[in-house]
């Protein structure tokens, strides 16, 4: 590993240390960094649901309806791509100017969404603002994990959940109202002035220490990794619906992501500085987290792309009410959080959690399955807590353990690669069930003799269902609860890997005020 150089400006060492190395923070300091870090996470999570609510508006002012999804891919290409390089960036050159840098050029890509004339602009604008984006999250993360102590966080966590809760529910309703009172270009502006007030904040309070390093670049991986990545993320976004699964293009993208990815792993263990030193996965305890991460992004999507889908069809609920039906999920997720948060703090101890977690995410993905045409919207907002519940021990607790199981050095690439595994989870479990409720929704409809085409069920809505014969709207009601119904017991299948999984954690004792890290030891010995 490549040296580094830490400034220190004390003169004798403190009495008590933060994570890393300075005197350890005040709360009251900690609650006006966070105000900033609470701001950027919710800009990062609002901006594609506010987004996709907008889109028939600004298709249909920009025209270029072919290139549709590539305004969504785009920036989520980009996210993905970039989100290990700001965790490794940080960790080089110090978080506070990389997270600033981050959240500059997610402003410039705004503006210019905003701005945009043509289709081409926004796809191009939406992958600066998307390149951006990749450095919010886990700016925010590994900031935390810099300035409170792993025994310390839960405190916080519970901002965290509460900032997703608020951004799942409320994002597509803010997109809705935004785009209908003014104008679809105010779904970009709006981040100016939120991110302004997180950069003014995040540039007056966050003091971390300065970072020197001396080490390359590792271009290599990063760009090997960045083709591997945008690959899988293209094959879970085209495979069954642009393109077959079987295609030549969804085989070529496997084959380019398998022969990058290894490409990657050969040049990681020759480097003097790797971009993901390959290491970290020698610790248990990380592997783990890293596998529950993705099991975790993979129920959690697939819950928020398809129970709407349900709610609407077979429940009749409205978009806008389909929306806030899911916020017994996001309830549960929150209150479990607040509450493991604040043991955790208290007793240390966390082991028992993600074990927990896993079950009940899968007890909760297993009673969504018995959803039938005539489930109440009480009874599946039973459901919905469970599941919601199960995700509430694990959202926090894996990004906890992940840095936990690291020194303070590469607690950016801990952080980024927690969130990477969450984001590629997500991607493949949306294109997975997509498929899977695809499919049943098709072969429902064939066994009722009703007719399908190509694009019939991406183009169904609740007002053309009630246009349709009794006999089609049953049909389509009972292929919506099959493909709900295998999509769950799926999810509820693949669950049981993330509890065998969580098994295997050690739990290792979280560092606290107590218990400084050897980082902070050395930084303290540097004094």
């Amino acid at each position: 590993m490549a040296q580094q150089q830490v400034d220190a400006t004390a003169e004798t060492p403190p009495a008590a240390l933060g994570p890393d190395g300075r005197p350890a923070r005040s709360p009251r300091e900690i609650r006006l960094v966070m105000i900033g870090l609470v701001i950027t996470m919710l800009l990062a999570m609002l901006d594609n649901l506010i987004v996709g609510t907008a889109m028939p508006t600004i298709v249909g002012d920009l025209g270029g309806a072919n290139h549709l999804s590539w305004v969504v891919t785009s920036y989520t290409l980009a996210t993905a791509a970039a989100t290990p390089i700001w965790g490794k960036l940080g960790d080089l050159y110090g978080r506070k100017n990389t997270f600033i840098t981050s959240i500059v050029i997610f402003l410039i890509g705004s503006a210019l969404s905003g701005l945009a004339q043509t289709m081409n602009e926004m796809i191009a604008f939406r992958a600066l603002q998307g390149l951006g984006a990749g450095g919010l999250m886990v700016g925010v993360m590994s900031i935390m994990g810099a300035l409170v102590s792993p025994r310390e966080r839960g405190k916080y966590q519970g901002m965290f959940a509460a900032v997703m809760a608020l951004a799942t529910v409320g994002g597509p309703l803010l997109g809705g109202f935004i785009t209908d009172h003014f104008s679809w270009h105010w779904i970009f502006y709006i981040n100016l002035p939120l991110g302004i007030v997180a950069l003014a904040v995040v540039t007056v309070t966050l003091h971390l220490e300065k970072v020197k390093s001396t080490a390359r670049i590792d271009y290599a991986g990063a760009a090997l990794l960045t083709v591997g990545i945008t690959s899988l993320v293209l094959i879970t976004t085209w495979g069954g619906t642009q393109y077959a699964w079987g295609s030549k293009h969804i085989i070529g993208l496997a084959v380019l992501s398998a022969a990058s990815l290894i490409g990657f792993c050969y040049v990681e263990q020759r480097v003097a500085e790797p971009m993901l030193p390959l290491t970290l996965f020698k610790n248990r305890d990380f592997t783990s987290v890293s596998i529950i991460g993705f099991i975790v992004g993979f129920a959690m999507f697939g819950a928020v792309a398809f129970l709407p889908q349900y709610q609407q069809i077979v429940q009749g609920a409205s978009a806008t009410n389909s929306g806030l039906l899911l916020m017994p999920m996001m309830f549960g997720m929150l209150v479990v959080s607040l509450v493991v948060g604040q043991y955790v703090t208290k007793t240390g101890k966390y082991r028992i959690f993600p074990i927990i977690g896993t079950i009940v995410m899968g007890g909760g993905s297993l009673l969504l399955s018995t959803m039938g045409v005539g489930t109440s919207q009480i009874v599946s907002s039973a459901y919905m807590v469970v599941l919601g519940a199960g995700m509430g021990f694990l959202m926090q607790i894996t990004m906890l353990v992940a840095q936990n199981s690291v020194e303070l050095k590469d607690m950016g690439v801990a952080s980024s690669t927690a969130t990477l595994f969450r984001t590629i989870g997500g991607s493949f479990g949306v294109a997975l069930f997509g498929a899977i409720y695809t499919n049943q929704m098709t072969d429902t409809l064939k066994s009722r003799g009703i007719p399908t085409g190509g694009s019939s069920n991406q183009q169904l809505t609740p007002a053309s269902l009630h246009t349709m014969p009794a006999p089609v709207q049953d049909a389509i009601h009972h292929g919506v609860t099959n493909g709900i119904h295998s999509v769950f017991l799926w999810g509820a299948a693949i669950s049981l890997i993330a509890i065998a999984a969580s098994f295997l954690l050690r739990g290792a004792p979280l560092r606290g005020a107590s218990q400084p890290s050897e980082d902070s030891a050395m930084a303290a010995a540097a004094h």
